[in-house]
């Protein structure tokens, strides 16, 4: 479901979240969001609640596959699939 809302910034920094955003999350008082900022655009994510493990599992089955003297390479090779992708040079 996509929803569009206008929000107003607080003296004290604080953003009401409109109440069917709010309801459409299932966030009640006291609910943990993640905020992330990319590109001057700000995006507020329900905070899910799991354990350390199941957090990092992704870092260690990827820890398995490459080396850290491997990480360079493996950026520049993503980021050439990338482009051919997108038909970028």
């Amino acid at each position: 479901m996509k929803m569009i809302a206008i929000g107003t910034v607080s003296s004290r920094g604080q953003i009401a979240i409109p109440a069917a955003i709010r309801a459409e999350l299932g966030l009640d008082e006291g609910a943990k969001v993640v905020f992330l900022m990319e590109n001057n655009a700000l995006i507020m994510k329900k905070a899910e609640r799991k354990s350390w493990a199941e957090l990092t599992e992704p870092l260690r089955r990827a820890k398995k596959l490459i080396r850290e003297d491997q990480v360079v390479d493996f950026i520049h090779k993503m980021r050439r699939e990338e482009r051919k992708l997108h038909g970028k040079k």
